[in-house]
């Protein structure tokens, strides 16, 4: 019968003791900060052709509050099918933006304008994130880089 006690008792504490061994583990805090761009999470997006207003889409930023501006590099690729001034108006001008200390995400504006498309032609507008003056990384981590760019597709 003590044998049995004894027994009950070591099944009762042993998982704790497991547990309070396991938690000495050093862990390695996840610290790699990175630029990203979506909308609602996604890397394509569609607009459509009679579409009258002004967004913003928003390049984030992943990291700690940093000290110093970061500059971000990035390129505008414009389909055959649109025109600048007719289809839309690329409001934020030039392919850097900066993100000052505490800023965390800025916008690349876009002004749609209504119009007729030929379906037969290159209707989108890619925002591509290329450098950064930190060196981080460009998407989302991991080897498929996703969210690095944003296709707009005008329907």
């Amino acid at each position: 019968m003590k044998n049995k006690i004894i027994y009950l008792l070591v099944l009762a504490i042993a998982p704790a003791i497991m547990m309070v061994s396991s938690c000495k583990k050093e862990s390695v805090p996840y610290n790699n900060p990175f630029f990203h761009i979506n909308v609602d999470n996604k890397s394509s997006i569609e607009v459509l052709s009679n579409r009258k207003d002004t967004v913003d889409y928003k390049v984030y930023l992943s990291a700690q509050l940093q000290f110093e501006p970061i500059d971000l590099q990035y390129e505008v690729k414009v389909g055959d099918g649109l025109q600048d001034g007719r289809d839309f108006t690329l409001i934020t001008t030039g392919n850097k933006l900066t993100f000052p200390q505490g800023i965390f995400e800025r916008p690349i504006r876009i002004a749609w304008k209504e119009s007729v498309l030929d379906p037969a032609k290159d209707n989108t507008i890619t925002i591509r994130l290329i450098s950064n003056s930190k060196n981080y990384t460009i998407g989302l981590p991991g080897p498929d880089q996703l969210q690095r760019q944003l296709i707009i597709t005008k329907k």
